[in-house]
């Protein structure tokens, strides 16, 4: 089998083929399906692995005293054996894991071969293909959770701990130093506890992930802005506790403990920060300072964690093994969500260059997971293939002439409103014929805005050879079929969104493209094309790592009665427009999704989704309908490299990097890109080039649109597989 391991001399990482673990009593033989890495505890070993030896001394003064004290006793040439002897040998990595039993051991009653369970140790539940793990140190996996998610299962253990040190109380105010890993979850478990969280972080994509996971306010640690929020929500008392779950060699994280703790209140040390106490602070306000102790009772004692001995629950209430399937519980059932936490997936055979990465700052990452090739990924949840493209047969459209000879079919509220006056009196352009069901609206469409004909006829339509492009603006269940029939007519379409309500749909519009050999189609997401937003993404730049992307729409309810609500024929109203919202993230982040994270509250109006891309960028959209109507309905933040870049409802832009920017004037009225996107697809038409968004970057947008249904009903996430 295949197990990480490091040599700590020389620091050199390697995926070694080693031997499997036998199966010993007491304990199970595990497969990997996923491991977590601890971007905190594992980073810091492999970067002490690559320091000097000197480096290497002053990392770990603990053990140059023990070192020293060998020398007394066994003398300098033996000690120096021993030494290096140990520093140049192999090392495991890792310690959270989930995967399937695959033999039991004996003496084991409480799972059988082909469970799953989460797995914690630093010398049991390690990056490996399979690992032994003794009983009290793994659980049973909850129904319905999916194995990357149980991966999370030791750290969520170690966050739990520090948090059942501090002894919160509902209503208490909390205050977490360090928003790492294992602070965004002492955030989550503190929310689900009743404890409302200020969090402290120098990174603002760490603060801005915390505050979307329930802190009621974040900041870095030098701003007032901290100080602020802890006298407001406190009355100026200072917080209850402290979690100080942050690393590295400054003191700052104790002094602020100090400052802006009660008096009497407690501070819990989880992470492995500098603890040099300021006297005179801690002891004004008779400061109770804790230590967390890894999982849980029972970690490092042989007896409980190799031999199996438990403690009575009625003496020990929370163990390792009982905070393990605590936390399990608890994501289970939603009460702290993982997913937003994952940055990157990489492939076990990666390992060495995934650690390369996070060690160079090329990878910046809260969670990183290993997935492991053996386990079968749709075991766990649903994979769904973006249909491909294929132009094999007919004869491709070529471009117009002169004029530009338009149809369109439908001229309800939108196409009169935001498309038609674009399209009017503009050179290059002939409104020819405009097709409607009833009569009436043919002939209001042909008065206001020019069509040289109105009729009910779409086949006459379809069958003229002088039309060059035909606009589809009707209901949304129409569309795909409509579509396929004018892209087999030989003609150009602009569809406005969606381009299909199911995969049945996308796939007829597909087999059109094979059939015809006519790809020339543009769906209505015309976001991208909003001059604000185009300037404020030019004035962003190129990124070098990966993006965090937080979009919220403030959709609002609907009148009783919209066509919106006919879910049954329609679709449901983000199958409908959410493809909007999709395509704009997904052109901010120039890649299209590789999977995809939904959930909805308890009646399903309100979603949170989570998309993720090829160089671990995420993407969470927050599509509401009981907001206020008099907020904005649509703010973006677009963060990354130290940069951030915001959207205030197509009114307002800004950019903050080097230099902060912003929009200079307020527009007279918002322009979300309309004009220009019908301004390139006529281009498009007359000149026979490229569609304004290729084909696939549509399939792509569409299927992931619909992929959150499948989401939403499998409550795991949904990969988005490119179909070949």
């Amino acid at each position: 089998m295949k197990q990480v391991v490091q040599n700590y001399k020389s620091g050199e990482l390697a995926v070694l083929d080693v031997p499997v673990p036998g199966c010993k009593p007491g304990g199970v033989l595990v497969r990997s399906a996923y491991s977590l890495i601890s971007t905190g505890t594992e980073l810091m070993k492999v970067s002490e692995a690559g320091m000097s030896m000197v480096g290497k001394a002053r990392s770990r003064p603990d053990q140059v005293a023990k070192v020293m004290q060998s020398v007394a006793t066994n003398g300098v040439p033996a000690t120096y054996r021993k030494v290096m002897g140990k520093l140049d040998s192999y090392t495991p990595l890792g310690y959270s894991l989930c995967g399937v039993v695959e033999r039991v051991g004996t003496g084991i009653d409480d799972v059988k071969v082909g469970d799953l369970v989460a797995c914690a140790g630093n010398e049991h539940a390690l990056h490996a293909e399979l690992n032994w793990v003794p009983k009290n140190l793994y659980a049973p996996v909850p129904d319905g959770l999916a194995p990357r998610h149980a991966a999370f299962g030791t750290v969520g253990s170690i966050a739990m701990q520090g948090v059942r040190r501090g002894e919160p109380q509902l209503g208490d105010v909390a205050l977490v130093i360090g928003l790492g890993l294992i602070g965004q979850l002492v955030v989550q478990l503190l929310g689900a506890s009743g404890v409302r969280v200020v969090g402290v972080d120098p990174d603002p994509v760490r603060c801005e992930l915390a505050a979307r996971l329930g802190a009621a306010a974040c900041g870095d640690p030098a701003s007032a802005a901290v100080e602020t929020a802890v006298a407001e929500l406190t009355d100026g008392h200072g917080v209850d506790q402290v979690y100080l779950a942050a690393g590295g060699g400054s003191n700052q994280p104790v002094e602020l403990a100090a400052r802006l703790c009660r008096d009497r209140g407690r501070v819990v040390d989880i992470g492995k920060c500098r603890l040099d106490l300021p006297w005179n602070a801690y002891y004004e306000k008779e400061l109770d300072v804790r230590f967390s102790r890894s999982y849980g009772p029972g970690r490092y004692d042989p007896e409980y964690e190799l031999e199996g001995r438990d403690y009575p629950i009625g003496y020990v209430r929370w163990t390792e093994r009982r905070n393990l399937a605590c936390f399990l519980d608890l994501v289970a059932r939603g009460r702290v969500d993982v997913e937003p936490l994952v940055s990157h997936v990489a492939d076990f055979d990666d390992a060495v260059e995934t650690y390369r990465r996070l060690k160079d700052g090329e990878l910046k990452a809260v969670a990183v997971l290993f997935r492991y090739p053996e386990y079968e990924a749709d075991a766990e949840a649903p994979a769904v293939a973006v249909p491909a493209v294929r132009r094999s047969g007919g004869t491709p459209v070529g471009p117009a002439k002169s004029q530009v000879r338009l149809a369109f079919i439908g001229a309800g509220n939108y196409a009169t409103s935001m498309l038609l006056p674009h399209l009017t009196g503009r050179d290059g352009v002939d409104l020819s014929t405009v097709v409607t069901t009833t009569a009436l609206s043919g002939v209001n469409a042909q008065r206001k805005f020019g069509f040289a004909e109105a009729t009910t006829d779409l086949d006459a339509v379809l069958g003229d050879s002088s039309i060059d492009a035909v606009f589809v603006v009707t209901r949304h269940s129409s569309h795909a079929e409509l579509t396929r029939q004018a892209l087999l007519a030989g003609k150009a379409v602009f569809v406005e969104k969606p381009l299909a309500l199911t995969e049945d749909e996308l796939a007829g519009v597909l087999a059109a493209v094979e059939e015809s050999g006519n790809d020339r189609i543009q769906v209505g997401f015309n976001r991208r094309f909003a001059p604000l937003l185009r300037e404020a993404r030019k004035r962003f730049g190129a990124r070098s790592g990966p993006a965090s992307l937080r979009y919220l729409v403030n959709a609002g309810r609907l009148d009783h009665g919209s066509w919106y609500l006919r879910q049954g024929t329609e679709g449901t109203r983000f199958a409908g427009e959410g493809g909007h919202f999709i395509d704009t993230a997904s052109w901010l982040l120039g890649a299209d999704p590789v999977s995809v994270y939904a959930t909805a509250t308890a009646g399903g109006d309100d979603l949170q989704i989570v998309l993720r891309y090829p160089d671990g960028s995420t993407a969470t959209l927050s599509y509401v309908t009981t907001g206020s109507p008099g907020f904005p309905k649509e703010t973006l933040d677009l963060i990354a490299d130290g940069k951030v870049l915001r959207l205030d409802d197509f009114v307002r832009a800004s950019v903050y990097a080097g230099k902060r920017w912003v929009s200079s004037r307020l527009p007279k009225a918002r322009d979300k890109g309309q004009e220009a996107e019908l301004a390139a697809f006529v281009k498009a038409v007359r000149t026979g080039g490229p569609m304004p968004v290729p084909l696939e970057s549509l399939v792509a947008t569409t299927t992931a649109t619909l992929a959150v249904r499948a989401a939403l009903a499998g409550g795991a996430p949904v990969t988005l597989a490119r179909a070949r």
